[in-house]
């Protein structure tokens, strides 16, 4: 019972002392992108809510297809969204080493601690955003309450948990090879549309399905949309193969970290 306890009590204290520094971490960058001028850290949500309201309006004056009776305004707040959330997490962890590599200094500080803070930065704003758009549509009638906010919750989360492995895996990786910097914007770019944000799965031809529903990502948005709209939708979603890819990529993206760490000398 000692013994147990003697072991417990490193361990919360390691656990509180990582804490205290990705919580530092993150103040640091929300201060470094925003500062204290202007509306300052209401940026992390004004920002993804700009662009999604911004697709909204463009949806919504070209009358865009996307294959339901959905309305458009409800539509593409739960897409573009959900794009916000997986893709913006690995722009900000690409080539995040070398801006703080003086960080790495201070024996607490990790690699891992620089990519930690700045995703769930990303994650806290692609969030805010999502809750209060749909919260303020809803509030005017032009979205409905999610039928299964379980489902909804169970969606974000499972997208949330591939921008970030994606974002350890490609933020490693930044840092043996410049190409994975100047490969992911346009990379990324060409995913939006192919990443279900736009359309659903069972709107297009069974071909297309077949090789589509191989992107992890359309996966979340599908059983993110069928907890939002239910029986108003056929949703097509395999939620192992989604959890599958996201472990794969988080082990992968781990282990390439590990070498990147023990390579990465602090100024």
């Amino acid at each position: 019972m000692a013994v147990g306890s003697v072991t417990e009590k490193p361990f919360r204290t390691s656990l509180a002392i990582q804490g205290r520094v990705i919580w530092a971490l993150l103040m640091r960058e929300v201060l470094t992108r925003y500062g204290r001028h202007n509306i300052g850290f209401l940026w992390l949500f004004v920002e993804p809510m700009m662009f999604t309201l911004g697709v909204t309006a463009i949806w919504t004056a070209t009358k865009s297809v996307h294959g339901s009776d959905l309305p458009i305004v409800a539509f593409a707040i739960t897409g573009y969204s959900s794009v916000l959330l997986w893709r913006n997490m690995p722009a900000r962890c690409i080539d995040a080493i070398e801006p703080n590599r003086s960080l790495l200094f201070h024996r607490n500080v990790r690699v891992l601690d620089i990519f930690l803070s700045r995703i769930l930065l990303e994650a806290a704003g692609a969030t805010s955003s999502l809750l209060v758009l749909a919260a303020f549509f809803i509030a005017i009638g032009q979205m409905s309450q999610p039928e299964d906010i379980l489902q909804v919750i169970g969606g974000w989360l499972m997208l949330a948990w591939f921008g970030a492995a994606l974002a350890i895996f490609l933020g490693a990786a930044s840092e043996k090879s410049e190409i994975v910097h100047k490969l992911w914007h346009p990379v990324s770019y060409l995913m939006f549309p192919l990443s279900g944000a736009a359309f659903l799965l069972s709107a297009l031809p069974p071909q297309a399905q077949a090789i589509l529903k191989y992107l992890p990502m359309i996966n979340g948005v599908e059983y993110l949309r069928e907890g939002f709209f239910g029986s108003k939708i056929h949703a097509i979603y395999d939620m192992g193969y989604m959890a599958t890819c996201n472990m794969v990529l988080t082990v992968l993206g781990l282990c390439i970290l590990r070498v990147v760490a023990d390579e990465v000398i602090p100024e």
